[in-house]
């Protein structure tokens, strides 16, 4: 009885270190869970409790080898699996981040770039307040409750002694990244398009009008438009990024699947 309760609890310990193999890399990789705004001990007790409620559903039926070799083995490829899930996640806020950084272009925001709180790099005024009302919109539609569940959806497509296919898994990041710059460009159309009739505007006024200064007038004119452009985008944001964190999360499991 000694050694069947032994050999449970080592596979439970051991299977519960796989699991957190497989949900660690979207605390270093995806917003908001990989956010220096988030301490990395608080990341890491998240991390934790997320792998001890998966490690039931993950366990099922599994049978975790002895061998140190295997473990290794098993423990690399639940790594493997967790970045490329994780990844998905991420392209979904960079996308959002890109957006800011075209609009920064555009308003001449990008000289003066500041520390943004959710990644801890250099960015204009808008890419951090696209970024943080992106982090909003997450948490209000319970973004977390998707991602965690994609998470247990990876066990029913990859159980934790099945090997997954490596190509479906590189497609499918390859084209959650192919799609950022795509996506930034949805996100930031109607600031772009207002912004660039102003540059025109700007244009026709200098030919007629070729004494006045467009340099000193246009700067702030652009500020002002684009920020009454972006306050009128914002509320439609929401929709979007439904669409798009439910759209990442069926690529990233669509990737996984058994090889």
């Amino acid at each position: 009885m000694s050694q069947a309760i032994e050999g449970l609890d080592r596979n439970t310990m051991v299977g519960f270190i796989l699991v957190l193999a497989r949900v660690s890399p979207l605390f270093l990789l995806a917003p908001p869970f990989s956010s220096s705004m988030v301490p990395l001990r608080a990341r890491v007790i998240i991390a934790v409790g997320i792998a001890i409620g998966l490690s039931p559903l993950a366990l099922h039926g599994q049978a975790i080898p002895a061998d140190a070799i295997e473990i290794v083995g098993l423990a690399l490829k639940e790594i493997v699996i967790g970045l490329g899930f994780a990844l998905c996640i991420a392209c979904v806020f960079a996308a959002v981040d890109a957006a800011g950084a075209l609009i920064d272009t555009q308003m001449g925001f990008n000289f003066g770039s500041l520390i943004n709180p959710v990644d801890n790099t250099q960015s204009g005024s808008m890419s951090q307040l696209y970024s943080m009302v992106g982090i909003l919109v997450f948490i209000a539609i319970d973004g977390e409750a998707w991602v965690i569940r994609g998470l247990s959806r990876t066990y029913e497509l990859v159980p934790m002694l099945a090997t997954p296919s490596i190509a479906k898994l590189t497609a499918a990041v390859s084209s959650a990244f192919a799609g950022i710059f795509g996506a930034a460009l949805e996100v930031a159309a109607p600031v772009l398009l207002a912004l660039i009739l102003t540059d025109v505007a700007f244009g026709v006024v200098s030919r007629v009008v070729p004494q006045l200064n467009i340099f000193a007038v246009g700067f702030p004119v652009k500020i002002i438009v684009g920020l009454l452009v972006v306050a009128a985008a914002l509320p439609f944001m929401g929709n979007w990024f439904y669409d798009q964190l439910q759209r990442s999360v069926e690529t990233g499991l669509a990737g996984i699947g058994m090889g």
